[in-house]
């Protein structure tokens, strides 16, 4: 498996790097005590005195620790070596979703089995009140089932905390909300937000406000529209594409309001809240609207009734006077509306009743990933 660098803790082998960023690598690593792969997580030496930089990195333990879900990568220790903080986590040989992407656009039923995982995932986060703030595709690993999982908590914030410094943001920015790059406090909704860049970038194959240096990408997400994704992709699902664009839209009032909706949205389910469900204060107006329905039907069955009546019986048969009629006995055929009354019940099964609509897991795996389980 790779020489052995060092001992971590006395119980982690370190092994070769698996990645590098600003604040910290990524180290194959090997757990001795119970004879598994992991992935262990250091803050870079030079950061190891920053107060800021290992309160984040300490909090990024405790948000993915707190977190116990099937689409989230599990944390199965914390600690410090040497002055060192370190994250240990499990370990998915499989790539990452920005490997997937590379290789090509994802087709539309692949796109909507990574996103359904995701907001899983966000759902889970979101419910224990843990904003992740850098959801990418190089933050999604993919398991051997082709299942992803979200990671890398690593400016986490929970929701009501305020440790972010002013006119500082942090994420990568073309996966940043409008509200997020002009400073606002981080919400749910800027999450799903990049959820939706995600997902447009695994559908084209480009992200949509990359403009090839941070400050002229931000400035497009604030002031440019995104090219819409049926142009790009004129195969693509209408409905994925239009889950994307809303939960792209610039302005947060027009976005899903939860992860739970755009998943709903995404699968096509119905409203959470359809109108047609039983909602016993309405009800008696239904009713009483039926009952109005019903009666002007009736009467205007009953005058064309009594109208095809009047046609169908040529006056000379209907008039069967007697010696002793009086001379207003023509007006006699009016009779025939009286009857009419009783054929009121033949209409009722016409018409139709007042009826409403009432109202995705997969195996997760651990070991490599293989492209040939999923489409693309």
């Amino acid at each position: 498996m790779g020489s052995v660098d060092h001992l971590l803790a006395n119980r982690y082998e370190l092994r070769g790097v698996v990645g590098r960023g600003g604040v910290a690598e990524v180290r194959d690593g090997w757990d001795t005590r119970l004879s598994r792969p992991v992935a262990i997580k250091l803050l870079h030496p030079g950061l190891a005195t920053d107060v800021v930089m290992r309160r984040r990195f300490e909090d990024e333990a405790r948000a993915a620790a707190a977190l116990n879900h099937p689409n989230i990568v599990v944390v199965h220790d914390t600690g410090e070596h040497r002055d060192t903080p370190f994250l240990v986590m499990e370990r998915l040989p499989g790539p990452t979703l920005a490997d997937e992407i590379a290789t090509g656009p994802l087709s539309s039923d692949r796109v909507r089995w990574v996103l359904t995982d995701l907001l899983g995932a966000l759902t889970a986060a979101h419910g224990a009140g843990i904003l992740h703030r850098d959801i990418k595709p190089g933050n999604v690993l993919i398991t051997d089932t082709g299942n992803a999982k979200l990671s890398d908590f690593g400016i986490a914030k929970t929701v009501g905390t305020a440790h972010t410094q002013a006119g500082i943001v942090f994420g990568t920015p073309d996966y940043l909300s409008p509200q997020r790059i002009t400073g606002q406090p981080a919400s749910v909704s800027d999450d799903l937000y990049a959820l939706g860049v995600l997902g447009y970038e695994a559908l084209t194959g480009r992200r949509p406000f990359d403009r090839g240096n941070p400050i002229a990408t931000m400035r497009a997400v604030v002031d440019e529209p995104a090219l819409p994704l049926m142009m790009l992709r004129p195969d693509a699902d209408p409905v994925l594409a239009q889950v994307l664009e809303t939960a792209m839209s610039r302005d947060p009032a027009y976005r899903f309001p939860d992860a739970m909706a755009m998943r709903a949205a995404l699968c096509g389910a119905p409203s959470a809240r359809p109108a047609t469900l039983v909602l016993p204060t309405p009800l008696p107006p239904r009713r009483s609207r039926l009952r109005i329905a019903l009666a002007s039907l009736a009467v205007m069955a009953a005058v064309i009734l009594g109208a095809v009546l009047l046609i169908a019986d040529p006056p000379p048969q209907r008039a069967p006077v007697t010696p002793g009629t009086p001379s207003v006995a023509p007006l006699a055929p009016v009779e025939p509306t009286v009857p009419v009354a009783t054929s009121v019940p033949t209409v009722l099964p016409t018409m139709p009743e007042d009826t409403g609509n009432h109202g995705n897991g997969k195996g997760h795996g651990n070991k490599g990933h293989g492209k040939k389980n999923h489409p693309h």
